[in-house]
């Protein structure tokens, strides 16, 4: 076979599309309208295909993403989305040229690192990729939760107050609190503005699957936005007329604890709503300790969701802070050659400096253990266990724990 490897231009991007469809086992060729509109905000120069004669049979994108890292500062990154080989064209080491000719030009053009959602667990990893966050879904039985019916709604706790509101003022306050949000949060990518237009409904119709879902901001008691929360309700009564209804939270973000609080307490107390679904949220998110019975939480998923490949180990460790003091010599072994080598980092709460060393290293691993352990999500002395990170010096392995490890969990809110 003529397999061609090869950027996607205007005339072929329909049948690159067609292709995506397929990947994602959707069978229907994609509208007209459909396919101008994604034309209008795609980079095609970052569009890749692998093509049979005339037809698609692999798909690759990526875009430029901000991903935010432990301290609050943020690092650009080479996001991946799209990506698809079609049935007939399996196993033929089709993804792996694509994603060999990505990354070589995202470490080209000067991204840190590399991000991505994997539909599939096992494929990633022999890229360099790393699980740096995790997901929980939870469904709460509203009745069981012993929250007090009879708790004004709207009123919290701090003197703040939850409005409903329309996606205009959504565009309006939600980018500045995305950003402080990001500020406190690692894992948390940007949001630009089609993110917003497109999550608020502009430029969607239901027959893209759009309907209008509820907005609730959180004012604190001195008027500032410190919380949203999107949900849509079903409509769902059972005998007796009995309401079963279910609200099902899109995001819930929030810039401050009390903001958080107010949120969940909120949509867990709607009229008529017996079952709240959570959305995809941190391992560790407060939800349901907020309830009086935690019981009434049922962990309905649990799983990875960010991975993320360093580009630059330099700039990648340098960007973030760290929870101790320390320096740690890290052997990174890399298959691919683009970040292979010895680094020493010395690390403190303040910021970090690292370079490249001829010092014996003090733990040795692959490039993606190091993904894994960017965002602070988790330990060095369990990868260790599991064989995936060699201790060099004895202690090495607690020390980096202890530098490398965050107070809360990191999040990422979304999938692209």
């Amino acid at each position: 076979m003529n397999l061609e490897l090869r950027t996607v231009t205007e005339s072929g991007y329909p049948e690159w599309l067609r292709a995506v469809g397929t990947g994602f086992l959707r069978a229907s060729a994609p509208a007209e309208d459909e396919i101008k509109g994604r034309l209008a905000h795609t980079d095609l120069s970052r569009v890749r295909g692998v093509f049979d004669g005339g037809r698609c049979v692999a798909t690759f994108r990526s875009f430029d993403q901000e991903l935010t890292v432990v301290g609050g500062a943020r690092v650009r990154a080479d996001a991946i989305s799209a990506v698809t080989v079609s049935p007939t064209h399996r196993r033929r080491g089709l993804l792996g040229r694509m994603m060999a000719a990505d990354l070589a030009a995202a470490k080209e053009r000067g991204d840190v690192v590399a991000t991505l959602i994997a539909a599939e667990y096992p494929i990633y990893g022999r890229f360099g990729f790393g699980p740096a966050t995790w997901t929980t879904e939870w469904e709460i039985d509203v009745p069981r939760s012993g929250l007090d019916p009879r708790r004004p709604a709207l009123t919290a706790e701090d003197g703040g107050r939850i409005d409903l509101v329309e996606g205009m003022e959504v565009r309006m306050f939600g980018p500045g609190l995305h950003d402080r949000l990001a500020a406190r949060t690692p894992g948390v990518i940007s949001r630009d503005r089609r993110w917003w237009e497109v999550n608020t409904g502009v430029g969607v119709t239901a027959a893209d699957g759009w309907s209008d879902p509820f907005y609730a901001l959180y004012r604190s008691a001195d008027g500032e936005v410190d919380g949203l929360a999107v949900y849509r309700a079903d409509d769902n009564w059972g005998d007796a007329k009995q309401p079963l209804n279910k609200a099902t939270v899109k995001t819930l973000i929030a810039a401050t604890p009390a903001a958080e609080r107010a949120l969940w307490r909120f949509v867990c107390s709607i009229d008529w709503i017996t079952t709240v679904r959570s959305g995809h949220r941190a391992p560790d998110d407060l939800l349901p300790l907020l309830l009086p019975d935690p019981r009434a939480a049922r962990v309905v998923t649990q799983a990875d969701w960010l991975w993320v490949r360093l580009l630059d180990v330099v700039r990648a460790l340098e960007a973030r802070t760290y929870a101790a003091e320390a320096t740690l010599v890290l052997d990174v072994r890399d298959e691919t050659g683009l970040t292979a080598g010895r680094f020493r980092l010395d690390a403190s709460p303040a910021g970090a400096s690292c370079v490249p060393t001829r010092e014996s290293a003090d733990l040795t691993l692959d490039v993606r253990e190091l993904g894994t352990l960017y965002l602070g999500d988790e330990s060095v002395i369990r990868l260790m266990d599991l064989g995936r990170v060699e201790e060099n010096r004895a202690g090495a392995a607690a020390t980096a724990d202890a530098v490398f490890r965050t107070g809360r969990r990191a999040w990422c809110p979304d999938v692209f």
